[in-house]
């Protein structure tokens, strides 16, 4: 089996230097690029199982970046960034990055990033092969596509975290989930306890769940955390 290979968008020529050099050290395959040209380039020139990409970039930013790989690929993204505050991570999330880590940070701390969104990858195939569709009031959920249909049999567009947090929610149905369980679950690490970011994705998939004025089964337990109310079949 190869090892992972990973692009690195990051124009600090110092980290670009030292996050490879640790990353190769751990058993992953680094390709560098400093600029968004450089990236493109570098996807091109051979599979890719995650993308660290930094937010500043000369040219076009990290957060445009983001958008146009969403349009045709799923490939992981951990942003890199010295902007950490929580408006920015929930951005990144909203953007369907997999992970956000504030800069300065330790290589074994990268190292540890890149190998659990890495391994939530896999754990994502792996539920996909045992349970492949959800049914609930209609809708349906393919998760090796990660794919939502309305009753109507509209495709639904989630981010890679909103789908997270869906799937989460399907797996313990008619359950009282605590916030930071929910977190822990759907591997959305934006930050410690206090981050409210799991909340504004409740939020973006309550309103993506709303149907001509048919509310998400998604109910608030006040100071306990979320219950999803629908009955939920797997095929």
């Amino acid at each position: 089996m190869s090892s992972p290979s990973i692009v690195l968008v990051e124009d600090d020529p110092p980290l670009r230097t030292l996050a490879p050099r640790a990353l190769q050290e751990n058993g992953f395959r680094v390709r560098a690029a400093a600029t968004p040209p450089e990236m493109w380039l570098a996807l091109e020139s051979g599979p890719t199982d995650l993308i660290l990409l930094d937010i500043m970039l000369p040219g076009t930013s990290g957060l445009d970046l983001c958008r146009e790989i969403r349009k045709t690929s799923e490939v992981p993204i951990i942003f890199i960034s010295a902007r950490g505050s929580e408006v920015d991570r929930v951005l990144g999330l909203e953007l369907g990055a997999d992970d956000y880590l504030a800069k300065p940070f330790g290589t074994r701390e990268l190292v540890a990033r890149v190998r659990a969104v890495l391994r939530r990858g896999g754990m994502d195939r792996s539920l996909g092969t045992r349970d492949t569709e959800a049914q609930f009031e209609g809708w349906t959920v393919n998760f090796p596509r990660r794919e939502l249909r309305s009753p109507a049999g509209a495709l639904i567009e989630l981010t890679g975290a909103e789908f997270d947090l869906l799937a989460s929610f399907l797996s313990q149905p008619q359950r009282v989930i605590a916030r930071e369980r929910l977190i822990e679950m759907s591997r959305t690490r934006l930050g410690d306890a206090s981050d409210r970011s799991v909340d504004v994705l409740v939020s973006r998939l309550r309103r993506k769940l709303s149907l001509e004025g048919r509310p998400a089964p998604i109910i608030t337990v006040r100071g306990v955390g979320y219950m999803f109310k629908a009955e939920v079949t797997n095929s």
